[in-house]
Formats: C-alpha cells, structure tokens, sequence
C-alpha cells in the first residue's frame, strides 16, 4: 500500500517531552513531502497554535485544529467549521462554573476565559493566544464556540469527566487532551471527521491514510485511517487501539514512520 497522507498530532507525538520539535523530525517531514506524501497536523490546538510548526516544518497543506472542529489551509482559510450549539456551550460553561472551576472557550479564534490565573495563563502559553475575560457568554454561544475546556488537577478532571456526561447532551463529545484539561466539543467535531473531509478535499481513500498519535482524543482517527499509528509513549487504549506501535517522541517516533514510508518500508 502507498499511503499518500500522514496526520500527526502535536503535543506527546510531534514534540518531544520538552515541546520541542527534533531537527531530525523536522527533515524526515520535509523530505517525506518531497516525496509527495501530504502531512497534515492534527490538534486540538487553535489556528494560532500551529502557525510556528507550519513555518519550522515548511508544510503547505491543510491542518486539522481544535481536534476537528476546524479545517484550515496554510493561509488559514477556513474550510470546515463545527461549533457547539448554542444550548450545549451554555450547559457547559454554566456547569464548568457551578463548579468553581477555572474554564476557557474558543469563539472565533478568540480565547475566553471566566478568570486570569495561573492555570489560564498556562493554557494560552501552550496556545499562544492571550485570554480575554468573557461578560456574556450566552451571546458568544449563540454566535458560536467552537470548543470548551475545564481546568483543573488531573484528580479533579478526572472525577469531572466521569461524572459530567449524564448533564449534558448527546450531542456533546468530552475527553481529556492533557491530564489537567478537560476539552467539550460538538459531536460532529472529531479527527476521524474531519480526515474524513481531508480525503474528499485530496481525493485520498482513508486506506491511503495514516494517523499518528498518542492521546484519547487521537483515538477516532488512529481507528480510522487505513494505518493507525501510536507512540510508544501513547495513552494504553491507543496502543490496543493502533496498527502499529513507533517509537516515542523524545525518540522522533513520527520521523520513524515518516521515513519508512518514504523508503518503501511495509508495516
């Protein structure tokens, strides 16, 4: 099989432990597109979040952000959108608040938070975007959120995720991207959707696909594409999940892939 596209997240796959991105990662990267192989990144990262990797990677393709409720060209042009409805965005940032828990959301690429501390500034480090205190957030629900995240001790989020779920819809899709944030997005927001939409944007079969990751909110797209891929450092469901198991990210585990699908290596 020739696979043409490679989705790869980005933090615990792409960067190392230290969020760093490895010179040798960088050139299989590089020299797979050469060959003609698409890379795209797959996050749950806002737009702003991956503008700097686009530009060390010199990748012109289309990216997959917010864990796919967004599809974006390298320009940044928008090309699929999937916000919450309105009545779900509300029952969540009411519910994140109820519970005295620092919250944030995304609407229209613009970071909102319900307060500036130090858990909230941490997450616009890794985002890159500066937080603004939200007034009315049931006007910016009915304009549309793309994605809500609670934050909180790992303990805490955990005792959240298992419980929060008979609160809301079933039109709200909920998991953990780090152990300390718990990230809501609508159910038709995921990274298998939106590799998905990538085939028909390409003209690819998702058999010609391989999805690399490493965290529960890689899982649908790592079942989905036609090689799925986990890090050695991966979460335990993804590794049972994957096709193949890589090497971890302090080993540049997705430069491993990358170069034997450049050379012709099977899996």
């Amino acid at each position: 099989m020739r696979y043409k596209l490679i989705a790869v997240d980005i933090d615990g796959t792409l960067l190392d432990s230290n969020s760093r991105l490895q010179p040798e990662t960088i050139r299989s990267v590089r020299r797979g597109v050469s060959n003609g192989l698409i890379f795209t990144l797959s996050t749950g990262r806002p737009v702003q979040g991956i503008r700097k990797l686009l530009k060390e990677l010199d990748v012109k393709s289309v990216s997959i952000t917010y864990n796919g409720a967004m599809l974006v060209t390298e320009k940044e042009e928008v090309l699929y959108s999937c916000t919450l409805r309105p009545a779900d965005a509300i029952d969540i940032i009411r519910l994140g608040m109820e519970r005295n828990l620092s919250l944030i959301f995304w609407a229209n690429n613009i970071l909102y938070a319900n307060e500036i501390n130090d858990t909230t500034i941490a997450y616009s480090e890794i985002s890159g975007v500066p937080p603004v205190l939200f007034k009315d957030y049931e006007k910016l629900a009915s304009e549309g959120i793309t994605k809500v995240i609670w934050i909180d001790t790992p303990e805490e989020i955990r005792r959240q995720e298992q419980e929060v779920g008979k609160y809301l819809s079933d039109q709200v899709n909920f998991h953990t991207s780090r152990p300390m944030f718990l990230e809501f997005v609508d159910k038709s927001a995921s990274k298998a959707l939106a590799m998905e939409k990538l085939g028909e944007i390409y003209g690819i079969k998702r058999e010609e696909m391989i999805a690399v990751g490493d965290g529960l909110n890689d899982l649908s797209m790592i079942q989905y594409a036609g090689l799925g891929v986990a890090m050695a450092n991966s979460h335990p469901e993804v590794l049972k999940a994957a096709d193949f198991v890589t090497l971890s990210n302090d080993e540049n585990g997705v430069g491993y892939v990358i170069d034997r699908v450049t050379d012709g290596i099977d899996f």
